[in-house]
């Protein structure tokens, strides 16, 4: 399933990723740096080139434990 990533930081566009279906469901928790920037899918979608995707929305970053 095509995503689109909304906010955090701007290295991890293109902001246009595949994902498994279940994610929609769960936190995306995508490794950046020495952290996680962890986005949340809120039930809106947007149309792009004809197909409809998820946004998924930046929430909060963490950072690795050591």
């Amino acid at each position: 399933m095509k995503i689109a990533l909304s906010g955090g930081p701007a290295e991890l566009a293109p902001a246009h990723r595949s994902v498994d279906s279940g994610a929609l469901e769960n936190t995306l928790k995508i490794r950046h740096g020495a952290g996680y920037e962890h986005f949340v899918h809120g039930g809106e979608f947007q149309a792009v080139d004809g197909c409809d995707i998820a946004v998924f929305r930046w929430s909060h970053r963490t950072k690795i434990a050591e």
